[in-house]
């Protein structure tokens, strides 16, 4: 059984650990509505150019032609896995590894198929990724949430949008958490490129009259590159939103635990001090009485 001292000491350690674990949710809360803000004001943005593209793309009678647009047979694939660059998150970066490998299995022939090529952005997915040894884009994290700005995101950006067009690679997937509110993310897989609408031509009001100035192919030309960024740019954000929410849910939990550790570790003190006082108790009774006797 400890000694009372063991057990002080103890309870003063988790005692230190529960400061800092509330000071990380405190952390964690402020980054947090920032991320949250971030996320919110840019997702009805990112939507509404992404509809403005349909409608042009699937509205018009003339036929667009666009290099993000060219479906041709896969022969290789870039997936891109976005976690974070640390820890104590809770399963915020072991949950997408998890779906990504789920999905390769079904989608892509599982993760070690030929036709994939990996990237990194996160300290953490590049550590799993380089520990299973598969093959990487580039052999680093691309670090873009230290000083996150658009700036950044869009230069990765264009860099994988000139690979496709340049055959690099025929497919790019995004693996990332999808912000949904501070203890939720959902776990997301989508194809950045080729761009591919669900909504088939002519359905669901598509049909809307635009007048093209200077003309169709023209307005595509310049929207397409624009609306890739961004989308790119929301999965970076939302990504980040969510590691945000996890950390200040898993640095909650840790505070609780803290402290129903630190009840038990009391409960345990007092019941071996009053042990020890009993004992001394009974020895000096027993002393008394031989005394007596």
């Amino acid at each position: 059984m400890p000694s009372l001292k063991d057990i002080r000491l103890r309870i003063k350690s988790v005692q230190t650990t529960q400061q800092t674990t509330k000071a990380m949710k405190m952390v964690a809360a402020s980054k947090l509505r920032r991320a949250q803000d971030m996320i919110l004001a840019l997702r009805p943005y990112a939507r509404k150019q992404q509809e403005l593209l349909q409608h042009i793309v699937q509205g018009a009678e003339l036929t667009v032609e666009s290099p993000y647009l060219e479906v041709r047979p896969v022969r290789r694939r870039l997936i891109v896995l976005i976690t974070s660059n640390r820890g104590l998150c809770g399963g915020f970066n072991s949950g997408i590894y998890k779906h990504l490998q789920v999905e390769a299995q079904d989608r892509f022939g599982g993760l070690e198929s030929p036709a994939n090529l990996y990237a990194a952005v996160g300290r953490k997915g590049y550590e799993t990724l380089s520990k299973l040894r598969l093959p990487l884009w580039v052999d680093e994290n691309i670090d873009l949430f230290s000083g996150l700005s658009f700036a950044r995101v869009q230069e990765t950006a264009q860099q994988i949008m000139r690979g496709f067009v340049a055959g690099q690679w025929d497919e790019v997937w995004l693996y990332y958490n999808q912000f949904k509110n501070v203890a939720t993310q959902v776990r997301t897989g989508e194809r950045l490129l080729p761009v591919r609408f669900e909504t088939p031509p002519g359905d669901g009001g598509l049909a809307i009259d635009y007048i093209f100035e200077p003309n169709q192919a023209g307005i595509v030309t310049q929207l397409m590159p624009q609306i890739l960024q961004v989308q790119f740019y929301r999965a970076i954000l939302e990504s980040n939103a969510s590691e945000h929410g996890a950390r200040m849910v898993a640095m909650d939990n840790a505070t609780e635990n803290a402290s129903e550790l630190i009840r038990e570790l009391r409960l345990s003190y007092n019941k071996a001090r009053q042990a020890a006082i009993t004992k001394e108790i009974l020895e000096i009774v027993a002393g008394a009485n031989a005394l007596a006797g």
